[in-house]
Formats: structure tokens, C-alpha cells, sequence
């Protein structure tokens, strides 16, 4: 063999140095080659976890350094990404494109869960988690971590679209919070005659995902739908979506929401409802705190509740979060699947939330008394979770979202009629789910 040669040139140095015998030193080398083995079967397991970049700092300081604690033979890798989540999914999507994907844990928001497992990028969950375990979590949560009836996420943190309100304003007018969208606009319209407020309600028009996750809520509320993941069907061009879309266009058109609301994203919206010229804001959780810290012109002068609907209708909380699955190209399949044990469980979502101020996926969590004690909104906040709807899970939904963003931004600004616009937008979406 190649060794062969090296190997007796060896053993005669030695044996003409006099350091030891022959079979002393096969002993030696051979015992020298399985420490060196040992060692190297001993090292940490590391996988490698892609997220946001102001992700990344709560993750390493509490629960990554928490586990890492606990299982010394793994460690998390936490990679940096940008902070758009569409460009983390492009990230993604390249290097799964590419093969032999870099990363063993993919932290998902709620709709890359369809795409990444029709493409066969996730690891099938289903059998790693009993119906008693899967009940613990928020149900939506655990609906939109499936495609085609199996499971391929567990969800880490939630994260659900709402109605903030000022509590203060509405006590001085003597009115309660509105139940419906007439009560919305005739309580907004009030507040404005009373010189309580500048504008009566803020939401998310800009052409973006956050226009879709914003407007199924209202859609939701007129008892509408936008695609039926069950069959396909579309549901664009029905009068529910014509009339979601006229409340819209009324608050712009009434004075109650400013009109450059077709441009807003979530952060005009918030800094523009915390600046207090607002009365109403839809938005996501992490407007809570933003709103309640120390100097802010809202500190204890806000609620939430679920959006509002149309009379005998409750209205949608569109269904945000995300969740852990596992690449099907990882080396450590059991060790990923460790983590994501430990990351998802009831202790380390605890932390991550007294920690963090990130919104569980465990429904327990929602009143705990040390959560409530620091977060005392969280009773409520699962009022809203449970009436969490999910945009479609569907393969194809990247290019759904798309379709619909064009289309009702055209209709909310006054370049198509609504009727022409979701036409239109009903068309191109059948055209893209014929095709597969």
C-alpha cells in the first residue's frame, strides 16, 4: 500500500535510534490514529441558522447561549441576513436553488412555509410531534406550518395584525371602541368634529406584503375570501371584495385617514398614531412597547382588539410569526431537530419573551403571570391571536401576493375602478394556479 514504504522507513529510524521496538510503535501509531478520531467524533455539531441582523443579537444572548449550555455537543451558528424578510427569502431560495444549502435550520415566516416545502426543501415533521404536543400551540400557528395537510414548522413566535385604539379620546367623547367598520368611521368622524384628533384611523397602503396581510383583515370583516387553498378557487372578483375595498377608499375619501395612506408602510403608520395625531392604527404587536415606553405621548392611553367587521361579522387578525424547520440538505438532522425542540418548548419561549418582548406561539404563555405581569396586554392579545386567518398557504403564493398588491393598490388609488382592478387581478391569479 502507499502507506507502506514511508511506514518501514520509519520503523528502521527508530530501531537504529533504539526509541522502541516495532510492535511498540504500531501500537503507538495506532493508538495516536484513534485519539485523533475520537477527538474529532467529539467536537460540537454546529448548524448554521440564517435571520435578520436585529434578530440575531436577542437570539445569541438568550436562548442560542441557553441551549448551548445545555447541549454541549451542539453549537448554533447564527448568520446575519438583511433586514427585509424578502430579501432573507431570496437568500434562502438561492442557496436551496444552488444545492447543498449551507444552512440545517430555516427560520420561516408563516408564508415561505407552502413555497419552501413544495420545492422539497424541508424535512416532513409531521411524526416528530403528537396531536396532544401540536395542541399546545396557537391553532393558526400550527395551521400555517403545514402544506398539504403535513407538518413542516414549528412555530417560535407569533405575530398577529390588530386594531389599537385611544383609550383616552374615546373616554373623553364618552364613545366605546368601535365593533364594526360604520362604527369605525362614524366614532373617527366624532373625534375629528370634537378637535379630540387630526385623523381617525392609519393602515398599510403602500404596494408591499404588508397591503395584502392588512387588507385580508377588512376582506375577512365583509365575509370575503382571496383564494380557497383547498380547490383553488378565487374569490377576487365577488362583491365582499368590491365593498373591502370601498371602506378603504371611504376613510380616504371621508378625512378619516390622511390621504397619503396609500404610501404608508408600518412604521409611518405607528410613528404617526404615536406622535398622537391618531386615533386609530392597524398594526402588529411591536407597536405595544414602542407606544407604552418612558416619554411616549401614548403611554397608558391605548388598548387593543381584534379589526373590526361589517354588521353580524367578526373581522380577521392576518396571521403573521415564524417558525423552525429543517433543510432537507443538513448533515445533523437529530441535532437540528434538538433545537428545535429545546428553541420551540415552553421555557425557552418564556425567556425569549420576558427577554425579547416577542409575541409566543404557546397559548399558556399568553397568561402567565410573570408575561402578564410585564406585558399586561397579552390576555387580550390572544383574543386576537385566535381570530388569526392565514393568507393562502399555497406554492405559488409568492407570485399571488404579487398579483393582488398590483391590482388593489391600482383600485386604492384611483388608477382602476374596484371592479376593473379585481377583474383583473381574479384573471391573472386563475391564469397562475392553472398552470401549477
Amino acid at each position: 500500500m502507499l502507506y507502506r514504504k514511508p511506514l518501514n522507513k520509519l520503523r528502521k529510524f527508530l530501531r537504529k535510534q533504539g526509541f522502541l521496538r516495532v510492535g511498540v510503535f504500531s501500537a503507538f501509531f495506532l493508538g495516536t490514529v484513534l485519539y485523533s478520531w475520537i477527538a474529532l467524533s467529539q467536537q460540537p455539531v454546529t448548524l448554521n441558522l440564517l435571520m435578520t441582523a436585529p434578530d440575531a443579537q436577542p437570539w445569541q444572548q438568550g436562548i442560542v447561549r441557553d441551549f448551548e449550555a445545555k447541549n454541549p455537543d451542539i453549537r448554533i451558528n447564527i448568520i446575519e441576513g438583511p433586514n427585509a424578510t424578502n430579501l432573507l427569502e431570496d437568500l434562502y431560495t438561492s442557496a436551496f436553488i444552488l444545492g447543498d444549502s449551507p444552512y440545517d435550520l430555516i427560520n420561516m415566516d408563516v408564508i415561505w412555509t407552502p413555497k419552501f416545502a413544495a420545492a422539497g426543501w424541508l424535512v416532513d415533521l409531521t411524526d416528530r410531534m403528537s396531536p396532544e404536543e401540536l395542541a399546545a400551540f396557537s391553532s393558526a400557528d400550527i395551521e400555517g406550518s403545514r402544506y398539504e395537510g403535513r407538518l413542516y414548522r414549528i412555530p417560535m413566535r407569533s405575530d398577529v395584525g390588530m386594531l389599537y385604539y385611544r383609550t383616552d379620546l374615546l373616554e373623553q367623547a364618552g364613545l366605546e371602541p368601535p365593533e364594526t367598520f360604520a362604527d369605525l368611521i362614524q366614532v373617527s368622524q366624532t373625534l375629528q368634529q370634537k378637535d379630540l384628533v387630526n385623523w381617525g384611523y392609519v393602515w398599510q397602503g403602500r404596494q408591499y406584503e404588508g397591503l395584502v396581510a392588512m387588507f385580508i383583515e377588512v376582506l375577512e370583516g365583509f365575509g370575503g375570501f382571496w383564494v380557497n387553498p383547498e380547490n383553488l378557487e378565487v374569490g377576487l372578483d365577488r362583491p365582499e371584495t368590491v365593498q373591502a375595498i370601498a371602506f378603504l377608499k371611504d376613510t380616504i375619501r371621508q378625512g378619516i385617514s390622511p390621504p397619503g395612506v396609500t404610501t404608508y408602510q408600518e412604521e409611518e403608520t405607528r410613528r404617526f398614531f404615536q406622535s398622537g395625531q391618531v386615533a386609530f392604527l392597524r398594526n402588529w404587536p411591536y407597536v405595544w412597547p414602542l407606544a407604552q415606553e418612558e416619554g411616549s405621548p401614548l403611554q397608558g392611553r391605548i388598548a387593543i382588539k381584534p379589526m373590526v367587521g361589517s354588521a353580524g361579522r367578526t373581522g380577521g387578525a392576518s396571521l403573521g410569526g415564524w417558525g423552525l424547520g429543517i433543510s432537507t440538505s443538513t448533515r445533523h438532522p437529530e441535532e437540528a431537530w434538538r433545537a428545535i425542540q429545546y428553541f420551540t418548548s415552553e421555557e425557552a419561549q418564556k425567556n425569549f419573551v420576558l427577554n425579547a418582548g416577542f409575541v409566543p406561539s404557546r397559548r399558556a404563555l399568553f397568561t402567565d403571570p410573570e408575561i402578564v405581569a410585564e406585558y399586561p396586554h397579552y390576555p387580550q392579545l390572544l383574543e386576537v391571536v385566535q381570530q388569526a386567518v392565514l393568507r393562502p398557504p399555497i406554492a405559488q403564493y409568492a407570485q399571488t401576493s404579487d398579483i393582488l398588491q398590483r391590482y388593489l393598490s391600482a383600485a386604492l388609488t384611483n388608477r382602476m375602478s374596484a371592479e376593473q382592478a379585481m377583474q383583473a387581478a381574479a384573471n391573472e391569479t386563475r391564469r397562475l394556479l392553472n398552470r401549477g
